[in-house]
């Protein structure tokens, strides 16, 4: 962000320095001898503002004197607008012989330059360059405009240059030897290579360093060097030279969205390195928040809207934001911030390097290597600083929590001596409380089962109730199903209970029911068999894994069972006989529960149909009921 700051103050120096023009008299010629290296020909350049309706080559070689303007300073910047400028410079060549130079047009976001060498017609094709044009169609492949020219000995040699653009409009001209162009541009690439290595360096160093510790900081830093080199890249033409050559559109807008990238992650960076956050700095921190937003914004807009309309925008925002991430650094500073210190510092380096190049551009300070790049002297050192108030904060962080830890191990050895004393009493405490665990839990299991055989119980006849049957029932069917096993179910009602009840008493009753369950459970002998009371006098025999004619003889001797045993009531004997409903089958699902106990109802039915007192069987086929066993 410190270099949009440079390149705003540079402007602004530009513009008031340059000072309005002057009307040209005669154009005085800048001269080259046999001598020389390089011209700068900034001093030497007329201009003339071309009318709304345009003009021509004709037109403007018709132009008297009075009508051109004597640029008369060291540098051409006419500023921002949509106006077109024509341009003329002539230079005598004093050697004895044609000079085959390079003029070279140090500007490359000039949207389109149309050159005239000596033109000697006023249909003359001119040579058109500029970043609108692919940098394939260029004369020579270079970052700048670089043309070759040949000076005609003896007699000044005239160029006039038409250029439009929605960029400021500068025109550093320099006339090249070609040789003295090739060694200086070996050095310039030098730094150029020099300062883009170094901030790819950087970038590779602070995002593997983000990776290993997950430190946000190195995140966003990671951000800001690589969209401030991209912008300078593309302000430099360098981008268009070597990343995207054909995409003339994307060139210019590249400026506008790397630009608001910078001021993006800049301040994000800042607000997070230099600790401005919205409880010790409210204000700042909103203000720094909606320059972030806003930069954003226009980043985005950079996509799709046109460059013209966003540069004043993008520039305006960019030195607000400079100015606030400087006041933010000041404020961290007073407020003792060790990270702000080197932030100060980074901007001090960065800073100087534009006030550099902007004094060089005024011819303050010789132009040499070193001035003309400045700004990536400057910003190199700015990034390599940061990188390092980075690395240091890392480290103070680490022995802070190196120190906190330390306490903590001190603190854990004084815990671990006072546990170590209290561990045996502990191991005491837990060796009883596990013995007593042992029991509750014993104690528990023990009850539970009781709870069990309780809550599965018939309380009057102890047989099993309706609803562990079911579930046994259930379990049974889905194994017969499975292994293709016989099942069968045997329905018991009393005969005549309701009467009997009715003439007894029910307590006569109970005994009744306690009596046949007596019974039941004499002939119900197998682990695996069940006998339960399903409902009032009715009652039920599960037989796994039992044919037709084992559960017929099973039903026969319960049945039996009961009608032989005696059963008295106030001195009176009697004697009580079952129906009994027996269905067995090999189930063809695994849900035939209702199925396999409707069909043992109906055989029930059947029995007392056919007289009571009997044990019937469903026959398997279903299609009817057929008496199994008669009474003797």
């Amino acid at each position: 962000m410190i270099l949009i700051l440079q390149r705003a103050f540079a402007l602004v120096c530009l513009l008031a320095l340059a000072g309005p023009g002057h009307a040209a008299a005669e154009p005085e010629p800048a001269s080259w001898n046999s001598h020389s290296s390089r011209v700068e020909l900034a001093r030497f350049v007329d201009y003339w503002q071309e009318p709304a309706d345009g003009a021509d080559l004709a037109a403007v070689r018709r132009l008297g004197s009075q009508d051109w303007v004597r640029n008369g300073s060291d540098s051409i910047s006419l500023g921002y607008g949509t106006d077109v400028y024509w341009f003329r410079v002539s230079v005598d060549n004093l050697s004895s012989r044609p000079l085959e130079a390079l003029l070279e047009i140090g500007y490359p976001v000039l949207d389109r330059v149309e050159m005239y060498v000596n033109p000697g017609s006023d249909d003359a094709e001119p040579l058109v360059l500029g970043d609108k044009q692919p940098f394939a169609e260029r004369p020579i492949h270079h970052r700048n405009f670089v043309v070759p020219v040949t000076l005609t000995a003896g007699e000044p040699n005239l160029v006039y240059l038409r250029v439009q653009t929605t960029s400021t409009m500068q025109l550093p001209l320099v006339l090249w030897d070609r040789n003295s162009f090739f060694g200086a541009e070996q050095s310039r690439s030098m730094f150029e290579g020099i300062y883009y290595g170094i901030v790819l360096v950087m970038v590779l160093y602070n995002l593997f360093v983000f990776m290993a510790v997950g430190e946000r900081s190195f995140l966003h830093y990671v951000g800001y060097i690589t969209a401030m080199p991209l912008f300078l890249a593309s302000l430099h033409g360098v981008a268009f030279q070597y990343l995207w050559p054909e995409s003339t559109w994307w060139n210019d807008q590249a400026i506008i969205v790397f630009l608001n990238l910078a001021v993006v992650f800049g301040g994000t960076f800042s607000i997070r390195f230099i600790n401005v956050t919205r409880e010790n700095h409210p204000f700042l921190n909103r203000c720094t928040v909606a320059v972030i937003m806003a930069a954003g914004i226009l980043a985005a807009s950079g996509l799709f809207v046109p460059y013209k309309f966003l540069i004043l925008p993008t520039i305006i925002l960019s030195s607000v934001g400079c100015f606030a991430m400087l006041m933010l650094s000041i404020v961290r500073w007073l407020k003792r911030d060790p990270a702000a210190r080197f932030y100060t510092m980074a901007w001090v380096f960065m800073l100087s390097g534009g006030i550099v190049l902007a004094l060089s551009k005024f011819t303050v300070l010789p132009r040499n290597l070193l001035t003309e790049n400045a700004t990536q002297v400057g910003s190199a050192l700015g990034v390599i600083l940061l990188s390092i108030a980075l690395a240091d904060r890392l480290d103070r962080e680490k022995k802070r929590a190196f120190e906190a830890q330390h306490r903590l191990l001190r603190e854990e050895r004084k815990a671990r001596m006072a546990q170590e004393k209290s561990l045996q009493v502990q191991r005491e405490a837990n060796s009883l409380l596990e013995e007593r665990v042992h029991e509750r839990t014993r104690d528990l299991e023990h009850l539970n089962e009781q709870l069990l055989e309780l809550s599965s119980t018939d309380t009057l006849t102890g047989l099993k109730n309706r609803g562990y049957f079911d579930r046994s029932f259930q379990s049974a069917v889905v194994r017969a199903f499975r292994y293709d096993e016989p099942l069968s179910l045997l329905v018991l009602d009393i005969d005549h209970f309701k009467k009997f009840n009715d003439t007894y008493g029910h307590l006569v009753g109970d005994d009744c029911l306690k009596m046949v369950a007596r019974c039941m459970r004499k002939f119900v002998t197998r682990p695996q068999d069940l006998a339960a009371r399903y409902g009032g006098e009715e009652f039920v025999v599960l037989l796994p894994d039992t044919p037709t004619h084992g559960a017929i003889q099973v039903a026969e001797r319960i049945r039996e069972e009961i009608e032989r045993t005696a059963f008295r009531v106030s001195g009176e004997v009697l004697h009580l006989t079952i129906s009994v409903g027996v269905c067995s089958v090999c189930p063809d699902k695994a849900d035939a529960t209702n199925e396999i106990f409707r069909w043992a109802d109906e055989a029930l039915y059947e029995a007392k149909g056919q007289g009571r007192n009997r044990v019937v069987s469903w026959q398997t086929g279903g299609q009817r009921v057929a008496s199994r066993v008669s009474p003797a």
